[in-house]
């Protein structure tokens, strides 16, 4: 056998080895099958303990002010219960709604997320589209694309997850699609609804948007059901007694009185009222300190400037006394019954 055909054998056979190990390797390349990753045990006995099971229908819910993203799922009951609560890693920009397209902010509404926005080959390990805009969003003009939930925890106008948080999120998307739902609602919302986070918030130019998208939050949190929404008169509106699509622009339709949301958000109204009272009370005794402990230091400065200038001295040849404590806070006045 010649040095040539022994060295033609040998490179078939190197390039062969190649192949084989180029083969392998390609199937394990990091998120190649990430996509069809089962449920983890863990998850499928926590879905079961809870009346569920994974081809039942699922709601996301994110608030941003928590950093936190909420699954739950449909119990054979028909009512949702919160199934896992995840950590969201980063989003940017500021509490309220996303605007327009480089504004860096997250979306906030209600969105419905349909197969065809999960993205299995995404740069950030799996994603999901938020569905921005939304025809809300449309009927304002605002503008976005690609806004994703997604890992790789790193957010440009996103929520992102760990790598190890999406992939439980897309399974748990996957087999509620694989189940016969055709979508599944994400809720958005800058914070816990609730009227002491209202409160803290009352200046802000999202408040209107806010108390739109609340009405939403205390349905779902009254019913344990999303609530159906669309738009009207350019804002949400939910339950509409009505099953064609409605005008974003249009007038809004007649909505079936519910007491029950009607209670509660009486509740709020009044429970948002008395935290205003209190921080205005609060504002109130803050400007009478500051004003009395302005005016004892000014007398007790012009009493001592005067002293000193008696004795030939002025403020300019007083040194400070520097005690490392902090100076204590005057007492508010005395209210007499």
């Amino acid at each position: 056998m010649n040095s040539f055909f022994l060295n033609k054998l040998a490179m078939v056979f190197i390039l062969a080895w190649l192949s084989l190990g180029l083969a392998a390797c390609g199937g394990l390349v990091k998120g190649d099958n990430r996509q069809n990753q089962p449920l983890n045990s863990g998850l499928v006995a926590a879905i079961k303990a809870i009346g569920s099971t994974p081809g039942e229908g699922m709601v996301v819910r994110i608030f941003k002010q928590e950093s936190v993203l909420e699954v739950w799922k449909r119990s054979t009951a028909g009512q949702y219960r919160l199934l896992k609560t995840y950590e969201i890693c980063a989003y940017s920009g500021a509490l309220g709604p996303k605007v327009k397209e480089g504004d860096r902010q997250s979306p906030e509404g209600f969105y419905t997320i349909t197969p065809g926005l999960l993205n299995p080959k995404s740069n950030y390990y799996l994603a999901f589209n938020t569905g921005f805009p939304n025809k809300f969003d449309r009927s304002w003009g605002r503008t976005g694309s690609d806004l994703m939930v997604h890992g790789d925890c790193s957010s440009r106008g996103c929520y992102a997850m760990t790598d190890e948080g999406i992939s439980e999120i897309y399974a748990l998307a996957r087999e509620t699609f694989r189940g016969g739902n055709p979508s599944f609602q994400l809720q958005i919302f800058p914070f816990r609804m609730t009227a002491a986070n209202l409160a803290t918030h009352t200046a802000d130019a999202s408040m209107g948007f806010w108390k739109d998208i609340k009405e939403g939050y205390d349905l779902f949190e009254l019913n344990k059901a999303p609530p159906l929404w669309d738009v009207c008169e350019r804002q949400y509106i939910f339950n509409a007694a009505t099953v064609a699509p409605l005008d974003a622009m249009g007038t809004c339709p007649a909505v079936a009185p519910n007491a029950a949301l009607l209670a509660r958000q009486q509740a709020d109204e009044t429970a948002l009222a008395g935290q205003l009272a209190a921080v205005e009370q609060q504002a109130t005794t803050d400007a009478v300190i500051k004003a009395r402990g302005e005016a004892v230091n000014g007398a007790v400065g012009g009493f001592f400037g005067g002293v000193g200038n008696l004795f030939g001295g002025g403020e300019e040849n007083i040194a400070p006394v520097i005690t490392g404590k902090p100076a204590p806070v005057p007492m508010p006045p005395l209210v007499r019954s």
